[in-house]
């Protein structure tokens, strides 16, 4: 009997601490989609999935666009984005900002 009900908590342990490794903040994250707010140097993505997070960068993000540096001052709304850096509670704390190739200038007719 003994037995049986280690071998059962052994198991709930093995089932529940993945689940608890996750959850905790601090792991890299990555959004990627188009900038709807800029304030300073914080920006609002919504990313393609529909959600909207909160990119917060510093003087160590690196921000590029193809091989280029980009000042945090040359974002705008609009701009197409993906954000990676450290989750901290729903927000990512940026390490590098990618910005999206600019677009084609317009065909003239």
């Amino acid at each position: 009997m003994k037995k049986l009900m280690i071998a059962a908590v052994i198991v709930a342990v093995a089932l529940i601490v993945p689940v608890v490794a996750r959850a905790h903040e601090g792991h890299t994250a990555k959004a990627m989609g188009t900038i709807t707010s800029v304030e300073g140097t914080n920006i609002m993505v919504k990313t393609t999935d529909g959600k909207t997070v909160m990119v917060m960068m510093d003087a160590k993000t690196k921000i590029t666009q193809g091989k280029s540096k980009v000042q945090a001052g040359d974002l705008k709304i609009g701009d197409r984005v993906v954000a990676e850096g450290h989750d901290d509670k729903g927000m990512i704390m940026a390490t590098s900002v990618k910005l999206g190739a600019a677009p084609a200038a317009a065909a003239k007719k």
